[in-house]
């Protein structure tokens, strides 16, 4: 996949909804019920992250949700990228980029929302036809204001921060121009998950849904 169609691919799935959740997920009895729960809410964008053994069956279990768009995050290496599409993940997020990683991706067909902190960082990405990206770590990097300054330069690139989003501050940043989505974890709280509380968890996900951009 060529990165611009890969670009515009990543822009269509962010667009679905204005929070993406981004699921650490240890035990893989959760994942079916976790994904009903989010995609009822009006949240059928999942990220699941490659942090936990559990993580590629998680992913194999909700790409079979009706409804859902399950991607794969924390992508590293292009072994990480091969393993993830296998599992049915429909798109990648990563905290950064490298050759080799998009290399993988652009060849396994798989979307990828590269990561980026930085003008420099977000440059290099363009020039290789990368125009939607992940802003990451969001706050540790400056937060909303930053991202504004770098989407003063830059209006051709959009993004979608991550990195301690919150339901406080996520308004701040879906309200830039340059921003699709945000990524946060807080529409599904470790306790809620492990409990089994999904009731809470879509709750969560429609008010995450009814935020404004």
């Amino acid at each position: 996949m060529a990165p611009r169609e890969a670009s515009r691919r990543s822009r269509e799935i962010c667009r679905l909804a204005p929070v993406v959740p981004v699921l650490v997920i240890d035990d893989v009895a959760a994942a079916r019920p976790l994904a009903e729960a989010l995609i009822a809410g009006g949240l059928p964008v999942l990220e699941v992250t490659l942090r936990t053994p559990a993580a590629l069956e998680v992913i194999r279990e909700m790409a079979q949700v009706r409804g859902g768009v399950v991607g794969a995050g924390t992508l590293i290496t292009p072994d990480d990228v091969r393993a993830a599409r296998a599992a049915g993940a429909s798109f990648g997020v990563s905290p950064g980029a490298t050759d080799a990683l998009l290399d993988a991706c652009e060849a396994e067909d798989l979307p990828l929302l590269p990561g980026a902190a930085t003008a420099t960082e977000a440059m290099a990405l363009l020039a290789r036809g990368y125009d939607m990206l992940k802003f990451f770590p969001a706050e540790a990097s400056g937060g909303a204001p930053a991202l504004k300054a770098i989407g003063a330069p830059l209006p051709q690139i959009s993004f979608c921060p991550t990195g301690g989003i919150t339901a406080a501050n996520a308004p701040d940043y879906l309200r830039l121009a340059n921003v699709v989505c945000v990524g946060g974890s807080w529409v599904a709280p470790g306790d809620a998950v492990a409990s089994g509380d999904w009731a809470r968890i879509e709750t969560l996900a429609r008010a995450a849904a009814s935020l404004p951009r």
